[in-house]
């Protein structure tokens, strides 16, 4: 079981630990320090105190700790985007899946959207089946560019039933 919180400032040192490793080969591929750690978290909580809001972050909470960061984005007034990372060695427990759903959850309810949209790098099928776990449909493919070029990104997509 997971839970989703606001980030604190004492957080900084296990957000150094999602950002590593295995965990951003797929991302920046850059190793987050403690100092980008903390002004990460300054920067989510200056944008969920804005009114109104357009981006929420929270920390994927264990039991016992910080695992993992999730972020949902307003792009528009009716949708928006997950993203989320999660520390290595915490994968393949559904913990990912979890924090989507309460985070889809919170899309559609507290910040009244009808459509999300997440994406995920070819490589990584994982995330794939975490956003169908979540509800999302796989909808096509969208360019990023990257420094290794072009990547055609998974693009995935989830809208209410109501």
């Amino acid at each position: 079981m997971v839970t989703l919180r606001l980030l604190r400032p004492d957080d900084a040192a296990a957000l150094t630990r999602v950002y590593s490793g295995a965990s951003i080969r797929h991302t920046t591929g850059r190793a987050l320090t403690l100092d980008q750690a903390h002004e990460k978290i300054r920067a989510a909580l200056a944008l969920a105190a804005e009114t109104p809001c357009a981006q929420w972050s929270w920390g994927i909470h264990d039991e016992a700790e910080l695992i993992g960061l999730i972020a949902l984005r307003r792009r528009t007034p009716s949708m928006g985007t997950i993203s989320y990372i999660l520390r290595e060695g915490t994968w393949g427990h559904g913990y990912a899946t979890e924090a989507a759903h309460q985070a889809v959850t919170a899309a559609f309810t507290t910040a009244g959207l009808n459509r999300l949209e997440a994406m995920h790098h070819p490589d990584n099928p994982a995330s794939g089946r975490v956003l169908a776990k979540a509800g999302f449909t796989r909808i096509g493919t969208s360019d990023r560019h990257t420094a290794d070029g072009t990547v055609p990104y998974e693009l995935y997509a989830l809208e209410t039933t109501t």
